[in-house]
């Protein structure tokens, strides 16, 4: 077996998709669908979804890593098309090709190799160089964020994407630090502005807003919400799977938006609450432990504005 294999199966044993029976449960595929994967990753829900649609699929990711692993899985299947690319790109593309879909699904949080590999400095557990690009083609690098933001925009990106109570502080004490220039750095920063030992890690909230100014994550989401839901087939339904209070938050406005009774709607709510993980999934995935899963259905007619 050559080593590219063995490191890509590798890279599979790693990767437990987070929800799998709730997202075949809730989205319903079925044979001969069309299905889209806007954050295919290594492929832990596209394979099973693939299994029982039977029919064309179209699977994105804007990581280098994760587009390998997937062209070594799927590439040989006629019916599989493989796209590099944000999933906001993508559905811009999508779209304009007049291309529609009966399952949309996107898991938008952190996939475990991106953590596990501390060469993409996402890691709070292992040293690594700043970076948390999810695209490695894109210029804007962590290093870049900690290292040239002044002040003001360390503390707004810390208070917006971190809810980081003590922002101020931490900025003050980033740019005290610099230059830094790897995660254990920065990580040692955040453990100076909370002294004292804590279940959560004092650099949890830091990070993850560093990576979501990296990548832009937010601003992405919010946009390509309306987008996706566009692409759906009627009776099409669209899942997604987020980690943290903020994104959720956008998800749970984009969709409550986009069926509000008062308008013409094209969207029903499958479920009015997230769905969550079981304690059996929690116990043997504890990275599901956080995940929440709302699903948005096209209505197969469209209801009259009310006068």
């Amino acid at each position: 077996m050559s080593q590219t294999n063995t490191n890509t199966k590798n890279t599979l044993k790693m990767h437990e998709p987070v929800l799998l029976q709730e997202v075949i449960g809730y989205l319903s595929p079925k044979k001969g669908e069309r299905y889209l994967d806007l954050t295919a990753g290594y492929g832990g829900h596209a394979t099973r979804i693939l299994e029982l649609t039977a029919g064309e699929v179209v699977l994105v990711d804007r990581d280098d890593n994760a587009i390998s692993v997937l062209q070594q899985q799927f590439g040989g299947h006629g019916d599989v098309r493989i796209v590099h690319s944000d999933f906001l790109s993508a559905c811009e593309t999508l779209e304009s090709e007049g291309e529609t879909f009966d399952v949309i699904l996107a898991d938008v949080g952190m996939s475990s190799p991106h953590l596990d590999n501390p060469e993409r400095g996402f890691s709070l557990k292992r040293d690594g160089p700043l970076d948390m690009r999810m695209d490695r083609n894109q210029p804007l690098t962590a290093s870049d964020v900690v290292n040239t933001y002044d002040e003001a925009a360390l503390v707004t990106i810390l208070r917006m994407y971190g809810e980081e109570p003590k922002a101020t502080a931490m900025a003050k004490a980033i740019i005290a630090a610099r230059p830094l220039e790897t995660t254990q750095q920065l990580a040692n920063v955040a453990k100076t502005v909370w002294p004292g030992h804590s279940k959560v890690h004092p650099a949890t909230r830091l990070f993850q807003a560093i990576r979501i100014e990296v990548n832009d994550e937010l601003r992405q989401l919010e946009i390509m919400l309306p987008k996706a839901a566009s692409l759906l087939r009627p009776g099409g339904r669209f899942g997604v799977i987020s980690f943290h209070s903020l994104e959720d938050r956008l998800v749970k406005a984009a969709f409550r938006e986009m069926t509000d009774g008062t308008y013409t709607s094209q969207y029903d709510l499958t479920v009015k609450k997230p769905i969550t993980a079981s304690q059996d999934e929690i116990v043997s995935n504890p990275r599901a432990r956080s995940a929440k899963l709302r699903v948005l259905q096209a209505k197969i007619k469209t209801k009259e504005r009310r006068s």
